[in-house]
């Protein structure tokens, strides 16, 4: 086939395939998308693990995020803000993540209740008037020190009355209700199930998780939003050197390799987890549940055989279970090309973000002048200045947003199946 028929095959069977995973997903190509929240938005783990996983997901859309958490925030101070904060960046697309503050870290009560709801469904009112796509959150539980068979106890019985807050704010708005509380007090549970000494799984303090509670939350979050598992699929007939079958990813050059074969991929998406928050696994599977990248080869010899992607050993597995079918994803992030890709696009999504935050959020947006500076210059002259500061910085985020894309630009990788000597 000449080379310009081939890639347009390249080209359409990878854009179906996508389109086909994304239908049901709250993000879209082309969305601008803000996260507001309260300090544990603002802390930019879950925020950027999201990110993370939606970009890896589909490398070829055009998307956007900006993260505008505050520390000690609530509902209402997100509603105050709302103008300053989310509608500055136009987004199309927005979650919210409020609750931990709102309730006071004491029993629910009407009077912390009703300022919550009047808080968000401040901000439902205004998202609706920009015509801004929005998923409610509910706040995470706490992973506090407390024994017991349950962590639903204490302050987490007020954040699951105010997760049902959010659930009506949600319905009453046509808004997406993404329950991340009782996924998350479920993996606390069966922790606290194994009959030992509870001891947090978590990282980080009770109300601000470390990376392991984070990528929970933003596992939550994601099956919440309808995140597509599939990486990518392909399935290979070793007797025969052919392909049977792909998702997502394109296979070609199939040879046969030292009683094995080997084989050149090109997959549609990427797999995604972050290496610092292993430590979640045993108690939530998300790196699999999330990472769907397989590889089926039937007509193998009985025997084990390594699993390599650029030269790399990823696995070790026997025919019997090629011939089922592998998930690869938590291989091919452990090392090798394709977890080197996937550390690239942290590195630059982390480097955007916090420019974002450093520079402009933290840096200019919430920056107060000292009473000296209002005594001195007349307050309309630094709100001038102030705002023509924040849009020379906006103006530089395309750049690095730029190289976010950058790190996603999908290669090829050459996979060897061959018998373990």
């Amino acid at each position: 086939m000449p080379l310009l028929a081939r890639l347009s095959v390249i080209v359409i069977a990878l854009f179906f395939t996508a389109s086909a995973g994304a239908a049901d997903f709250f993000f879209k190509d082309g969305d601008a998308v803000v996260m507001i929240g309260d300090s544990i938005t603002e802390q930019h783990l879950y925020s950027n693990f999201v990110e993370m996983w939606t970009v890896t997901r589909f490398p070829n859309w055009k998307l956007t995020f900006r993260n505008v958490g505050i520390g000690g925030d609530t509902s209402g101070g997100g509603n105050s803000r709302f103008a300053r904060d989310v509608l500055l960046h136009k987004p199309t697309a927005m979650t919210v993540d409020f609750g931990m503050n709102d309730g006071r870290y004491r029993a629910f009560g009407e009077d912390t209740f009703k300022p919550y709801m009047d808080g968000l469904q401040g901000m439902a009112n205004q998202a609706k008037e920009a015509k801004i796509r929005t998923a409610w959150c509910t706040p995470q539980p706490l992973d506090g020190g407390e024994q017991g068979p349950t962590a639903l106890v204490g302050y987490n019985q007020t954040l699951e009355r105010f997760s049902a807050g959010v659930k009506e704010i949600a319905d009453k708005n046509g808004g997406l209700f993404v329950d991340q509380f009782h996924p998350y007090l479920a993996a606390l549970d069966r922790a606290r199930s194994q009959g030992t000494k509870y001891e947090r799984i978590t990282a980080g303090d009770a109300v601000h998780p470390g990376p392991p509670g984070q990528a929970l939350m933003a596992a939550s979050i994601l099956k919440g939003l309808n995140f597509p598992a599939l990486v990518s699929s392909a399935e290979i007939d070793a007797a025969g050197n052919k392909v049977l079958a792909t998702k997502n990813c394109t296979v070609e050059n199939v040879a046969a390799k030292e009683g094995g074969i080997s084989f050149s991929r090109l997959d549609g998406a990427l797999p995604f987890f972050p290496a610092d928050a292993t430590g979640i696994l045993p108690w939530a599977p998300i790196l699999e549940e999330l990472n769907d990248y397989r590889l089926k080869v039937t007509g193998l010899a009985a025997g084990k055989y390594e699993i390599r992607i650029g030269g790399k050993k990823i696995a070790e597995l026997t025919a019997e279970q090629l011939a089922a079918g592998v998930n690869l994803a938590a291989g091919a992030l452990r090392e090798g090309p394709i977890a080197d890709q996937a550390k690239a696009v942290r590195t630059a999504v982390e480097n955007k973000n916090k420019f974002h935050h450093d520079q402009i959020f933290r840096g200019v947006v919430l920056y107060n002048f000292p009473d000296w500076a209002n005594g001195l210059i007349p307050r309309e002259q630094l709100d001038a200045r102030k705002k023509a500061v924040v849009e020379e910085r906006l103006a530089k985020l395309p750049a690095l947003d730029a190289e976010v894309a950058k790190a996603l630009v999908m290669k090829a990788n050459t996979f060897e199946v061959v018998p373990v000597k």
